[in-house]
């Protein structure tokens, strides 16, 4: 196969390292992002957000500690989502896998072979 499938990882992630393994295992080439040593520009995660078919809000890891103290219970607009997630990528939920013309985020990371399908 010689497409090549862009992954925004993080390493630290175990779901984002199984989807590797599963992408990898199928013999797919990745063009692997750490988007939090790497962030996306803005046209670039709107880019993503249009090829998941989701709304800046959708990708949002509520769990971690930055939105618990700077987001949670706030009504924010698009633009005010994609500044949040563009000022602190760990909001970002991974991995986001993207194959030409569509994405996924691959939770569970068997997700991201629906790409393949």
């Amino acid at each position: 196969m010689s497409e090549t499938v862009r992954i925004y990882h993080n390493a630290r992630c175990s779901k984002s390292r199984s989807a590797c393994a599963l992408l990898e295992a199928r013999g797919v080439q990745l063009d692997i992002v750490e988007y939090l040593k790497t962030p996306p520009s803005r046209a670039e995660l709107v880019a993503v957000l249009k090829k998941l078919g989701l709304a800046a809000e959708d990708i949002v890891r509520k769990g971690e500690d930055i939105y618990k103290s700077d987001y949670k219970g706030r009504s924010l607009g698009e633009d005010e989502w994609l500044d949040a997630l563009l000022a602190h990528p760990v909001l970002i939920e991974r991995p986001i896998v993207v194959r030409g013309e569509r994405a996924v985020v691959g939770r569970p990371p068997e997700k991201v072979l629906e790409l393949f399908a």
